[in-house]
């Protein structure tokens, strides 16, 4: 399909899975953006990655697109043991086709479903230079001059700034004092976007990762490494952060 891509296995480090010796086969989904990504992952081990067409929308090619990347990583659906998806923060329409079409398919498989935060998953596939201890700040483009953002500590596990959508210069006045004197490594395509208001800000204790990267294999990492959260397909919610353009259109139209 013209305008999507395949990756080939990368070279992650292979562990055991965490249901007893079983390992885990998961189908990982994000539809936050417009080309999106699918994933095929064995533990840390990704078997295949699929960036989308962002020509086409999601519901359009979802159901071939989840059957290349299957074919790519030599399984078959009934191989899959747990899926996972992207919840957000991200696109409205791209986070309800993505979470319906993961619901669809786990109703029918008899799965759970690993729901993973957009922005945690930009924290694990940011890269930062050997030996700085960098703070990690995953940034979103969430359109209307805004970004959808967090900043982690060096763990990625601790949040030192909860998620926001802001304008890009109000989110670093908010984060101030979080960053102090530390390096920043900035990734998304909302640092992308903004590297310029990111660098006159900062300068040096600044660094915006390029490209941005795919998140269906983070996503489907992060759900091997913690298989327990998955819930049942009604129970996934997803994390808007701030209400949609219908909602805020309503709104105005009633008063």
């Amino acid at each position: 399909m013209a305008g999507s891509r395949l990756r080939p296995a990368t070279g992650f480090r292979h562990r055991s899975g965490r249901f007893g010796r079983q390992t885990l086969l998961i189908l990982s989904l994000d539809t936050t953006t417009r080309a999106g990504s699918l994933a095929v992952v064995r533990d840390d081990l990704v078997l295949a990655e699929l960036t989308g067409d962002p020509t086409i929308t999601h519901g359009q090619r979802l159901p071939d697109d989840l059957m290349r990347v299957l074919d790519a990583a030599g399984s078959r659906v009934e191989d899959i043991d747990l899926l996972a998806v992207a919840a957000g923060p991200g696109s409205f329409t791209g986070l309800r086709v993505g979470i319906a079409s993961m619901q669809g398919l786990a109703f029918a498989r008899g799965l759970k479903i690993v729901p993973v935060s957009t922005l945690e998953a930009l924290a694990l596939e940011a890269a930062p230079p050997a030996g700085t201890v960098t703070l990690f700040a995953p940034w979103m483009d969430a359109q209307r001059g805004e970004v959808f953002a967090t900043l982690y500590g060096p763990d990625r596990t601790m949040v030192l700034a909860a998620p926001t959508s802001a304008a890009p210069a109000e989110t670093l006045r908010r984060w101030k004092t979080s960053m102090s004197t530390h390096h920043v490594l900035f990734v998304g395509d909302g640092a992308s976007r903004y590297r310029d208001v990111i660098r006159g800000t900062l300068g040096h204790q600044a660094r915006v990762q390029e490209p941005v990267p795919l998140l269906a294999a983070a996503v489907g990492r992060l759900a091997a490494r913690e298989p327990e959260r998955a819930v049942s397909p009604h129970a996934v919610i997803p994390i808007y952060i701030r209400r949609s353009d219908a909602e805020l259109a309503r709104e105005r139209n009633a008063t």
